[in-house]
């Protein structure tokens, strides 16, 4: 058992989805890391629910974050930003009595079936996060085009060059722990 641990957020729900592949792979690239990937499946943020107390599962996932030593969020791309369920999840965290992210070490990645690998939807995401005060952490940028022909059927990176990139993030945000 590690003394560290990472918190890995996909932002997609589908449990072969190509962003909890690449989270899976940073985890593995990061080294003997506790790795816990977190449950974004929470009700859609409504200040009426808010009002009646915070549901058990956000709590769960604000303390989830806080008692992590880092966390990796891996986003895909949805009409040119972040997904709505990863927006969902920030959005609850940020209403949660304590601050978990503040200066906690961050890393982002994206990986989506165009071109651009969700660069659009990676970059709406520093934004969201912008207002944490999360230390995040600055490449090598992760964007991984074509993401569902990246993978073998273990799940692993095919691409040396990525696993090398992404081996260099996991290494930076290991060193701003």
């Amino acid at each position: 058992m590690s003394d560290l641990t990472l918190l890995g957020l996909p932002g997609a729900l589908r449990a072969g989805s190509t962003n909890r592949q690449l989270l899976r792979n940073a985890a593995r690239l990061m080294g003997d890391v506790d790795y816990i990937e977190a449950d974004l499946a929470l009700p859609l943020y409504d200040g009426d629910v808010e009002a009646r107390g915070i549901p058990a599962e956000v709590t769960r996932l604000a303390e989830q974050i806080a008692a992590a030593d880092a966390v990796v969020i891996s986003t895909p791309e949805y009409n040119k930003s972040l997904s709505g369920v990863l927006k969902n999840a920030l959005d609850w965290v940020s209403r949660t009595p304590d601050k978990p992210w503040a200066g906690k070490p961050v890393a982002l990645m994206s990986a989506a079936a165009g071109r651009s690998g969700g660069e659009r939807g990676q970059s709406a995401l520093l934004l969201a996060m912008m207002p944490f005060r999360a230390r995040i952490v600055a490449g090598p940028e992760i964007c991984l085009a074509d993401a569902r022909n990246q993978f073998d059927a273990d799940g692993r990176l095919v691409n040396e060059r990525t696993e090398k990139n992404l081996g260099l993030l996991m290494e930076a945000l290991m060193a701003a722990v």
